[in-house]
């Protein structure tokens, strides 16, 4: 009997200690991820965040929060005004070395992950201006001078200054054009779509996905072309935007059927450095683990893997971020 009693004992004690240690319970996070406009592919992504952080941690909650896009997303950012955020390779190139519009270098974000790096810088030029002048690869624009118009985004959008820096690669300066005779328009990306379907522009420049609706108009509307740049130019280009070098495939438009190299855009997840380590290993591995969930939220982000999100060069990843991309084997 008094063997029973002990164990009775015993057990109620260990039952006690069980009710009131720490329970591990896992982690809920709560954070807003800034973006640009609602209902763009970025508010999608920033849904599919939602989505794979609350697969890891049930209860957790990423809200999307609207914005001017990259260039502001890095003043949020910097400011402590989002936790998170969408914001181009090149935008934080120009952070980084505190060029225009940063008045100093910002050196507060660190990345958790590429979201795509397949936005390339696509130069169409309509075809019966470039048979009249013999123009067959970007580079020809410089041993040319012909009298072109070119239509590149507005000033303050970042594909505006990627293809500022393309014709500065092969030395042109807008100066040049408007000495050739011809000029460069400033104009958002609707805008330039009808300038060069009106033929009031000669060549568009801007960053779109392959086989974007806008490029469709544009073939469906004047035969048009599109230029490949020099490996070199591309790397140039690189150097000075932090873009990567891209192929467009060959055979992926009908009425441009030749392989096509230019630099292009890619947008990555960023926080601020002084985030705690833990949590952005958390939601790294959270992202990485569940990337499929960021995959599908449209057709365009099918390419998405583990490699492409690890493939960031232009700003360091969060040491969070880094200890779980090598203990994943990619870093």
């Amino acid at each position: 009997m008094l063997s029973s009693f002990k164990k009775y004992i015993a057990v109620s004690l260990t039952t006690a200690a069980l009710l009131h240690s720490p329970v591990s319970k896992a982690e809920a996070y709560e954070m807003t991820v800034a973006g640009a406009s609602p209902g763009g592919l970025w508010s999608l992504l920033g849904a599919g965040v939602d989505t794979s952080v609350r697969a890891a941690y049930p209860g957790s909650k990423i809200t999307y929060q609207t914005s001017g896009g990259g260039i502001a997303n890095v003043g949020q950012l910097d400011r402590n005004q989002a936790d998170l955020a969408l914001i181009h390779d090149a935008e934080l190139l120009l952070a980084k070395k505190g060029e225009p519009p940063f008045q100093k270098p910002i050196d507060s974000i660190r990345v958790l992950s590429y979201m795509y790096t397949w936005a390339p810088m696509q130069a169409l030029v309509r075809k019966n201006f470039a048979e009249k002048y013999g123009i067959n690869t970007f580079e020809d624009i410089a041993k040319v001078k012909p009298p072109i118009t070119i239509a590149i985004n507005k000033r303050g959008n970042i594909a505006s200054n990627v293809a500022v820096e393309m014709l500065t690669a092969i030395g042109v300066t807008e100066k040049d054009i408007e000495s050739w005779g011809g000029k460069v328009i400033y104009a958002a990306s609707a805008e330039q779509v009808g300038l060069i379907t009106d033929r009031r522009a000669d060549l568009m420049i801007n960053s779109l996905f392959v086989r974007h609706s806008s490029i469709q108009q544009v073939a469906n509307s004047v035969d048009v072309t599109l230029l490949s740049m020099d490996s070199s130019t591309v790397e140039t280009v690189n150097k000075a935007s932090g873009t990567i070098s891209f192929v467009i495939p060959e055979g992926t438009y009908e009425w441009s059927p030749a392989k096509v190299n230019t630099p292009s855009l890619g947008a990555t997840l960023a926080v601020r450095a002084d985030m705690d380590d833990e949590k952005a290993y958390n939601l790294t591995k959270a992202i990485f683990e569940n990337y499929e969930k960021i995959a599908g939220v449209h057709p365009a982000m099918k390419a998405l893997n583990p490699e492409v999100m690890a493939s960031v060069n232009v700003v360091p990843y969060h040491p969070g971020a880094l200890k779980y991309l090598k203990e994943a084997g990619l870093h």
